[in-house]
C-alpha cells in the first residue's frame, strides 16, 4: 500500500510539469519561426520591379504548425531587370523572327530570361502575322528587356514551306530583313556608337559567354553550332594563323558561308554601311540565305572566329519538342481563353 501511494504521489508531481515544459517548448518554437520568417526592419524594402500580379492578384500560402497555429507567407512574382545601361560598352542588337505556334510563348519565354542576363542589349522581335498580336507584345512589356515589337507576314507559300524554289522553306527571311530596314532607320551611319547584329531564332540555346564574344566585333564574327546540318555540330575551318579557310560541314559545303544562322554576328556600323545588303528569298538554293547576306559585307578571309578559334560550342539548335495535343479533338478540350 505505501508503494501505490508513494508512486501515485510521483505521478501527481511529475506530470504537470509535464504539461507545462510541453507548451512552453511549443510556444517558444512557433515563436522563433515566426521571427525567422519577419523582415528586417532596417528602414530599406525591396523594389519589385516588374511584377506580374497586382496586389489582390498576389497570393498567400498558409502553413499548418502542429500546435494549430497558422502562418501567413505572402507569394510575390519578381522580375529582375537587365545590368543597367553602360556608355562604355557597344549595343548587342538581337533579330528574333517568329510566328504563332503552341510553344511560341514558352520559346520566347527561356530567351526572354536568358537577354535579363546581359548588358546593353536590345531586342528586336519581328512576327510573321498581319499584325502585332497580343501575346507577344505582353510578354515583351513585362521581360524588363529593351524591345522593338515589329510585324510582317510572309507570302502563303513560305508560311506552308511549299516554295519551288527550295526543298528547304526561308522562313523568317521577311522578318530579318524588316529588323535590318529598323535599324537603317533609326541609326546614323556616321554615329559614335558601336553596337553588334545578332540574329537569334526562338528555337535555340544560347550560353552568356556567347554575347560577350560577338560584342566587340569589327567585322564579322563567327562560331560553332550544334545540332546542325545532321551533325553533332558545324563550325568554321580554322588555320593555324587563326584565319577561317573553310567549313566543317557535310551538307553542301562548297557553300560560300556554309554556315547557320545562330553562328555569326555583324558590327552595326557595317549593315548601316551596306544599305543594299539584305537576306534574299527567292532565287536561291536552300541554305543559302546566310551568303545571300554575307557576300555583301564580307571576304572569307576577314571573317573572325570566336569562340577559342571555333573549338568552344557556345548556342545549340535545340528546338522545342512538338507538344501532343490528339486529345484536344477538334473542338479543343482545354479553355481557349488561357494563355499557353
Amino acid at each position: 500500500m505505501p508503494r501505490r501511494r508513494n508512486l501515485l504521489t510521483a505521478i501527481l508531481i511529475v506530470l504537470p510539469w509535464t504539461i507545462l515544459l510541453t507548451i512552453w517548448h511549443q510556444n517558444s518554437r512557433d515563436f522563433y519561426f515566426a521571427v525567422k520568417r519577419k523582415e528586417p526592419d532596417n528602414g530599406t524594402k525591396r523594389a519589385l520591379v516588374n511584377s506580374s500580379q497586382s496586389k489582390e492578384e498576389q497570393g498567400v500560402c498558409i502553413h499548418q504548425q502542429a500546435g494549430g497555429t497558422q502562418t501567413y507567407i505572402k507569394l510575390e512574382y519578381v522580375y529582375t531587370r537587365p545590368p543597367q545601361w553602360s556608355q562604355s560598352l557597344p549595343t548587342i542588337y538581337v533579330v528574333t523572327p517568329t510566328y504563332f505556334r503552341p510553344v511560341q510563348k514558352a520559346e520566347l519565354t527561356r530567351l526572354a530570361n536568358t537577354f535579363l542576363h546581359i548588358q546593353n542589349l536590345h531586342w528586336i522581335v519581328v512576327e510573321d502575322s498581319p499584325r502585332r498580336t497580343g501575346l507577344v507584345a505582353l510578354l515583351l512589356e513585362r521581360s524588363g528587356l529593351n524591345f522593338t515589337h515589329l510585324n510582317v507576314q510572309s507570302p502563303k507559300s513560305v508560311r506552308l514551306g511549299l516554295t519551288k524554289s527550295s526543298s528547304r522553306a526561308p522562313r523568317g527571311t521577311l522578318q530579318r530583313n524588316l529588323g535590318l530596314r529598323w535599324l537603317r532607320d533609326r541609326l546614323i551611319p556616321n554615329d559614335s556608337s558601336e553596337g553588334v547584329v545578332y540574329f537569334a531564332d526562338d528555337d535555340n540555346t544560347y550560353s552568356l559567354e556567347l554575347f560577350e564574344e560577338m560584342r566587340f566585333t569589327k567585322k564579322v564574327s563567327v562560331w560553332p553550332v550544334a545540332f546542325v546540318g545532321g551533325l553533332l555540330y558545324e563550325s568554321p575551318k580554322v588555320n593555324t594563323a587563326g584565319k577561317v579557310v573553310g567549313w566543317k560541314t557535310v551538307f553542301d559545303p562548297n557553300r560560300p558561308f556554309a554556315i547557320d544562322m545562330a553562328g555569326f554576328a555583324i558590327n552595326v556600323k557595317l549593315i548601316l554601311e551596306k544599305s543594299s545588303a539584305n537576306f534574299q528569298l527567292y532565287g536561291i538554293k536552300g541554305g543559302y540565305q546566310e551568303t545571300s547576306l554575307l557576300r555583301e559585307l564580307v571576304t572569307l578571309r576577314e571573317l573572325e572566329p570566336k569562340a577559342s578559334n571555333c573549338t568552344k560550342i557556345l548556342v545549340w539548335h535545340t528546338r522545342t519538342e512538338k507538344p501532343v495535343l490528339i486529345n484536344e479533338g477538334k473542338n479543343g478540350f482545354t479553355d481557349p481563353r488561357v494563355e499557353v
